[in-house]
């Protein structure tokens, strides 16, 4: 019998914690759920879910967040050509999602109605959860203008992609408060109709003042990293800018964007002083949009932009930040396998992705 590693142990106490959690959650419902009934599920002790999980609501974002990353995309018959197919589809695949009015109370479909009560009882995750919403309307902004480029050279379609979203997220949560009131088809009628509007968005940049610096110093950035935009392995070693933002400067991605050079490869790398409970936070929220992106636009209009998770720090000790937290932004410019350039503080993204 081989014997598994330390780590491997724990990975695998991490599958059984998350498998028996979503059966708790799924029949009990998130409030009855007991960490001692889930960990006699998993067939392990107390102390196995807590050296994995901080508490149940971390768990509780884990599965919802393991629920969304693997949740089927069907990749578009014909893809959106327009603004107006590109938000129908989007909401299409969003509605999909929600729960019909047959199903009960404990129903797989109901398993996420407790999630935003959960993220409005704590000023922890309100603060994260509206910047990570603020990341998820610049990816669809970003790719609804790969599809119709804005009528003006600042313009831009982000707020367009926050009506949008605004739409979806209110009619996910009457569908949960009020089962039966929302009718999927006006919800898409709805959104294709946001197309329309013009609500002179312009991009303005404030004036900052980031530390910025020329260190010339190695960048060896670890391996074995996903994009969470298209799923697929990342490569942060290439030559591009690096932005590392805490989950309280995750706007700071659209100063990334707009500064940056056509065709540069741009990288954010989300961090925050509290991996455990929040980086799950920020899977399923991210998750929740990016999977409809996926099946709504063509790939070539996907936003260029990589978003990674650095559950474990080593990215952030790969760019200098010893000791990552909410606040965090630092961005570096890096070519031919060093750091030519290092921002740090707000405007770091602008400043790295501008300066020549």
């Amino acid at each position: 019998m081989v014997r598994l590693t330390r780590a491997q142990t724990q990975e695998r106490n991490r599958a059984k914690v998350l498998a028996a959690a979503k059966e708790e959650f799924a029949e009990r419902g998130y409030r009855d759920a007991k960490i001692d009934d889930i960990a006699d599920r998993a067939e392990l002790t107390r102390g196995a879910v807590y050296s994995n999980f901080p508490g149940k609501r971390a768990l509780y974002f884990a599965v919802l967040a393991d629920l969304a990353e693997h949740a089927p995309v069907r990749p578009p018959d014909e893809p959106a050509l327009t603004v107006r197919e590109a938000l129908g589809e989007v909401a299409r695949a969003w509605v999909t999602r929600l729960p019909l009015v047959t199903d009960g109370e404990h129903e797989p479909s109901r398993l996420g109605m407790h999630l935003l009560p959960e993220i409005l009882a704590d000023e922890a995750t309100r603060k994260p959860y509206a910047q990570l919403m603020r990341l998820n309307a610049i990816l669809l902004g970003l790719a609804m203008e790969r599809l119709r480029p804005p009528r003006e050279p600042d313009g831009r379609l982000v707020r367009l992609a926050e009506s949008a979203l605004t739409v979806l997220q209110g009619a996910a949560q009457l569908s949960a408060a009020a089962p039966g009131f929302v009718d999927p088809f006006d919800v898409i009628r709805t959104c294709e109709q946001l197309a329309g509007l013009d609500l002179d968005d312009r991009w303005f940049q404030a004036p900052t003042t980031p530390s910025v610096l020329s260190p010339a110093s190695p960048w060896a950035p670890p391996s074995g990293t996903v994009d969470a935009v298209c799923g697929e392995p990342a490569r942060p070693e290439r030559d591009g800018v690096v932005a590392v933002l805490g989950l309280h400067r995750l706007s700071a991605a659209e100063e990334l964007v707009r500064a940056a050079p056509p065709g540069a490869e741009l990288t954010v790398v989300i961090v925050t002083g509290a991996p455990k409970e929040l980086l799950p936070l920020a899977r399923l929220v991210l998750a929740e949009v990016v999977t409809c992106l996926r099946q709504a636009f063509p790939r070539a209009a996907w936003p260029r932009l990589r978003v990674l998770y650095d559950d474990t720090g080593a990215l952030a000790s790969a760019a200098g930040v010893a000791d990552p937290d909410d606040r965090t932004e630092v961005a570096l410019r890096v070519r031919q396998g060093h750091v030519e350039l290092r921002a740090e503080g707000f405007g770091a993204c602008h400043a790295a992705a501008l300066h020549p």
